[in-house]
């Protein structure tokens, strides 16, 4: 029978804007969704991270709570702006020291940190003084504040994520604004996203150096499965760029030293081309550990009549959708897994998010029965499973999220954490997903 392997990492997952607050405390600087989130008509009801779920003051209640779930590992993201208040300069040492204080924690508790450095929330004094990640220069700002944390925390930390989901931050930043620092300028964001590729690769050996041999480094890139809608030609090719766009651009450069040449050729033709340096590539494929795949839902692609190729709507097929309007499709994280395992060939893998928003109400006697989010999740580690059962190297998961928290420009209108937050009184409550993955956990992944 399949199973789980032996000190698989079971985990939670969260990031530092969505959780933490204490925006303007312990000498943290501005950052772009500060800024961001404080345009009126960018958030969901205007609403804004400066308390979020007040993590900063309540990290070790998060931990023990985090010991109830039964987790052995736990990503979060480091916030720049709380190290480096103006992205680069002079250090905040009470930002260093409250990520000292989590780890010290955690390890204590045995709960292995997996440490993210770059969850979109860039200081905005980089974006105002050079254009934020539209500049090279925030390439090697990325590189300096990575080597003033692993300097930190190298000591403790053996698992280190450099970059999450370059995909969103670039596209949704810089191209639809749907996100910090929300421009609408398409040749920038393909600029954005290799220079976020460039920072990567820049902080790599960084982390390497500063942290015990054993350490792993990785990335983590948000992906899809693209499927087209017919087997026409011109939903084919559509299919084939958007893959292109969402996945390869960011996996081929990393784990093959190129770009796709179907996109090049598109970019060019566009006039979107990023400019790039002649040793970037070889630089950015440096080799990693591991590849950290944030998995939600697939894409299913039509052509617009007689539009062109990225003039795309998605196909919406009858079945279940989250709260976010994605699809539920647990078949897609399997599909994933096995094309990274054989067409990249990647020695580890992980699961850094997989998760569910859906409506929760707390009942009479404080419980939250969220039954299709147990179903959500159990649905998607049985696809995990098999994935293993094929040669996966599959070494963790991290179910997103350990509590509800700022959803980006949704606000805190789409709950998808095991913990309930009453945001009022920051009260946690344990949801019935929680106790679920408590239980399945504790089984070593049996008992679904």
């Amino acid at each position: 029978m399949a199973a789980f392997p032996e000190h698989f990492y079971w985990g939670v997952a969260t990031a530092a804007y969505q959780i933490e607050g204490a925006a303007n405390e312990g000498g943290r600087g501005e950052s772009i969704w500060d800024r961001f989130s404080a345009i009126p008509g960018n958030v969901h009801n205007n609403e804004t991270g400066m308390v979020a779920d007040d993590h900063y003051h309540r990290f070790k209640e998060d931990v023990q709570l985090m010991q109830q779930i039964g987790v052995n590992a736990y990503r979060f993201s480091i916030a720049w702006p709380r190290i480096l208040p103006t992205g680069k300069g002079k250090v905040n040492a009470s930002g260093l020291d409250f990520y000292d204080r989590l780890v010290d924690t955690l390890l204590s508790a045995n709960i292995e940190p997996f440490i993210t450095l770059y969850h979109w929330d860039l200081p905005q004094a980089l974006q105002d003084a050079v254009g934020g990640w539209g500049s090279r220069e925030t390439a090697y700002a990325f590189a300096d504040y990575a080597e003033v944390v692993s300097r930190r925390l190298g000591d403790r930390v053996q698992h280190w994520i450099t970059l999450n989901e370059p995909a969103v931050a670039a596209f949704m930043g810089n191209e639809t604004g749907e996100m910090a620092p929300g421009l609408r300028n398409p040749k920038l964001a393909w600029q954005v996203s290799h220079n976020l590729l460039l920072g990567h690769a820049l902080a790599v050996p960084i982390l390497r150096a500063n942290s015990e041999a054993r350490t792993e480094v990785g990335i983590t890139l948000s992906m899809s499965p693209i499927h087209p809608a017919s087997d026409s030609a011109a939903d084919e090719e559509s299919s084939r760029l958007l893959d292109a766009k969402t996945n390869r651009w960011f996996l081929d450069p990393v784990f093959r030293g190129s770009y796709p040449a179907d996109l090049l050729e598109y970019l060019d033709q566009q006039q979107l081309m990023p400019h790039m340096e002649e040793n970037d590539l070889q630089l950015i494929a440096a080799p990693l550990d591991f590849l950290g795949i944030n998995y939600y839902f697939r894409i299913i692609a039509r052509r617009r009549r007689g539009g062109g190729p990225f003039d795309i709507e998605q196909v919406q097929p009858a079945g279940e959708y989250t709260e976010m309007g994605w699809e539920v499709y647990p078949a897609g994280l399997r599909e994933l897994l096995l094309r990274m395992h054989n067409e990249y060939r990647i020695p580890r893998l992980y699961v850094t998010e997989n998760g569910a928003a859906f409506p929760d109400v707390v009942t009479a006697d404080n419980l939250v029965h969220d039954a299709r989010r147990v179903e959500y999740l159990r649905a998607h580690f049985q696809e995990a499973l098999e994935a293993i059962a094929s040669g996966v190297p599959l070494a963790g998961y991290f179910v997103w999220s350990l509590m509800d928290n700022f959803e980006w420009a949704h606000g805190y209108s789409k709950r998808f954490g095991l913990l309930y937050v009453d945001y009022p009184t920051q009260r946690r409550i344990l949801k019935d997903s929680g106790r679920w993955y408590r239980d399945f956990i504790a089984s070593n992944g049996t008992a679904f």
